[in-house]
């Protein structure tokens, strides 16, 4: 029909599919915040407390929990979850020669 709207499939990655030219990196740094936030959650550590254990200010664990991570790197992210208890594991593949490009991805266990 003439009103229908147009449906286009995700890529798996909705920043790529805005179009950012640092999706791959915003969709790590979301992952790791989530692993994050959710640790934060079952801890029920009052924002203040969660700060002073990761060495940062409350503004910044504000800012995490709602998931404004333009101060974040991933390093960054990676080493709260060190200090969280948790290890992190990176793990390096050949991309497979049916995807013309290389991909990062983070996956919490």
């Amino acid at each position: 029909m003439k009103n229908d709207p147009i449906v286009t499939s995700s890529s798996g990655n909705v920043f790529a599919d805005l179009g950012f030219a640092d999706a791959e990196d915003r969709k790590a740094r979301v992952r790791l915040a989530f692993a994050i936030n959710q640790i934060l959650e079952r801890l029920r550590l009052p924002q203040a407390k969660a700060a002073s254990c990761l060495g940062i200010n409350q503004p910044k664990v504000s800012a995490l929990a709602k998931y404004r991570l333009e101060g974040f790197s991933v390093e960054r992210l990676m080493h709260f979850l060190n200090t969280l208890g948790r290890d992190v594991e990176i793990v390096i593949h050949r991309k497979p020669r049916s995807r013309r490009a290389a991909r990062t991805f983070v996956t919490a266990a």
